[in-house]
């Protein structure tokens, strides 16, 4: 059975950092491509940050370029999300993914495997 957990959410103060992990399991995952989506409440899932696995490429989005910082563990079914300076509008549920094809995927439908999500709250 393909699982991918999450952990590492929590509240935090507006400037404060977080780390999020995703454990993956049931299958080999080092031909994916790993990511991070959130949702806030009311609004769609949206795309984080993404590790390609053919070049080790990163690719982030606008709103968190620069303050994220997505790595694959050292165990090849791990993968980080490092949030420094976090802002309120960071607050969403969090979720790792993971998706077979090549390259940059940034919409969720590319997207193979979820996991269940971790809460990230940040207060002002």
């Amino acid at each position: 059975q393909v699982q991918l957990v999450e952990s590492g959410g929590g509240l935090v103060q507006a400037g404060g950092s977080l780390r999020l992990s995703c454990a993956a399991s049931g299958r080999t995952f080092s031909s994916y491509a790993m990511a991070w989506f959130r949702q806030a409440p009311g609004k769609e899932r949206e795309f984080v940050a993404i590790v390609t696995r053919s070049d080790g490429n990163t690719y982030y989005a606008n709103s968190v370029k620069g303050r994220f910082t997505i790595a694959i563990g050292s165990a090849e079914n791990t993968v980080f999300l490092q949030m420094n300076s976090l802002k309120p509008e960071d607050t969403a549920v969090y979720y790792c993914a993971a998706s077979p094809r090549m390259g940059v995927v940034t919409h969720r439908s590319w997207y193979d495997y979820w996991g269940q999500g971790t809460q990230v709250t940040v207060s002002s």
